[in-house]
């Protein structure tokens, strides 16, 4: 078995080196549950209610982004009804196109600008958190009015104080931190899961813009002659 020297001065396997940087960031990322939770949450209600999951990431970011996409819009575990949710990156012609003519920092912001509407949500993943076009990204996404999350590495990022809120895998090897960035997207996505019959249930009709909780079926009052008040729903 080859030995050799990994970060933080381990020997060991290259597998002992990377197993060991795993190990020493999932006690802090368990620090994550709540927030994950959260989010989970929040974000159930709004695509039930019709808003827009919009994800973009650069290289490896890029997979998992599109990764959570295909939980959302396919499943996870269970049928249901799809979710809607877009990878940017994904949007080849669209994104070539952008970068050929207004520069690579444009190609995601110019889609949020394009898709998004005010209180969809815009998720941004990033190793470095330095990436300048999930900056401008970021930047459009408050213009727009949408909800800024962002997976990163360690914080104090750009990236992270772009968004409203972050979750941030504390590990300086990047492989660490893409792996446990998809972690998080099962996780967020089970949490959607879970949340979803009651978003559900709470789902206004289409044009309806009543708050509080919504009654189902049609509700008569009739003189039966009687006197009485006959009440058929």
């Amino acid at each position: 078995m080859t030995a050799g020297v990994g970060t933080g001065g381990v020997d060991g396997s290259v597998l002992d080196v990377h197993l060991a940087n795993l190990a020493a960031a999932l006690l802090p990322f368990r620090r994550s549950a709540e927030l994950l939770e959260r989010w989970g949450g929040e974000l159930a209600h709004r695509l039930a209610e019709g808003g827009r999951l919009l994800v973009a990431g650069n290289g490896g970011s890029a997979a998992e982004a599109q990764h959570l996409t295909a939980e959302l819009v396919g499943k996870l575990r269970d049928d249901r009804e799809p979710l809607s949710a877009i990878a940017l990156h994904a949007e080849t012609s669209a994104m070539t196109a952008i970068g050929n003519d207004y520069g690579y920092d444009e190609v995601f912001a110019r889609q949020v600008r394009a898709h998004g509407r005010p209180h969809d949500i815009l998720l941004l993943l990033s190793t470095s958190g330095t990436s300048t076009n999930l900056l401008t990204a970021a930047r459009a996404g408050h213009d727009t009015g949408l909800r800024c999350w962002a997976f990163t590495g360690p914080t104090p990022n750009p990236l992270a104080d772009a968004c409203h809120e972050v979750l941030a895998i504390d590990s300086a090897d990047g492989q660490v931190v893409q792996e446990l960035h998809l972690v998080a997207t099962h996780v967020l996505c089970e949490h959607v899961d879970r949340a979803l019959p009651a978003a559900l249930a709470g789902r206004l009709p289409a044009g309806d813009t009543r708050t509080g909780p919504v009654r189902t079926g049609v509700e008569v009052v009739l003189g039966d002659g009687t006197g009485r008040e006959v009440e058929t729903r």
